[in-house]
């Protein structure tokens, strides 16, 4: 049976390094990598905001019962596919990919501890935290770099939704979680910690 970990935490709370480093200590047949943004909902199926936006904060923009369904089955030593989410860029053609089972399955997502059928399958559950004034400056640096958006979208788009979706869904749930972990300033130390209990787990496993 695979080993299951949950990472939730706001944006830009550090998931993505956290996970960087997960992948880089383990190989692909040690871990697999579950993301949570492959389950969102197509444009089309997406509840539109009075302004006609689309809030992508909100559990309700993703394919919830599909990521249970894909939780329990990775839990029972199934592989499942699904299509790639592309993250709306156009041009991209989305591709299916498919996750194998693993002595290691992480998944990772905002609302990972948000469904308690998900959240009490877990063997570990993560939750990344840093003060808010932190996560708004380290989102700030990557839209405008990486999302090509400006200060005043940056901005809008985390008043009115990061935040509250955060308060609502997101930070209720951090203490259901086995391991809070501080990003202020760095998490070398507390990913460590984590990667070496995590190499322990691959090795009991394999013997």
């Amino acid at each position: 049976m695979s080993y299951l970990v949950g990472i939730s935490g706001g944006s830009a709370s550090g998931k993505t390094y956290l996970l960087e480093r997960l992948m880089s200590a383990f190989s692909p047949g040690e871990l697999t990598l579950v993301s949570m943004d492959h389950y969102y909902k197509d444009q089309h199926e997406q509840t539109r905001e009075p302004d006609g936006s689309v809030n992508y904060d909100r559990p309700d923009a993703l394919m919830l019962d599909r990521f249970e369904h894909d939780v329990l089955e990775l839990a029972q030593g199934r592989s499942v596919s699904i299509r790639e989410y592309t993250f709306n860029v156009p041009g991209v053609t989305p591709k299916m990919i498919t996750f194998e089972p693993a002595p290691i399955v992480v998944f990772e997502g905002l609302f990972m501890f948000y469904l308690q059928s998900v959240r009490e399958r877990l063997d570990l559950r993560l939750f990344l935290d840093a003060d808010e004034h932190i996560k708004l400056s380290r989102r700030i640096r990557r839209d405008i770099a990486e999302r090509n958006l400006s200060i005043d979208e940056v901005l809008d788009q985390y008043e009115h939704q990061v935040v509250p979706s955060f308060r609502e869904f997101v930070e209720p749930y951090r203490f259901h979680s086995d391991l809070i972990l501080p990003n202020n300033r760095h998490l070398e130390i507390s990913t460590q910690v984590v990667v070496n209990h995590l190499r322990s787990v691959v090795q009991q496993r394999v013997q």
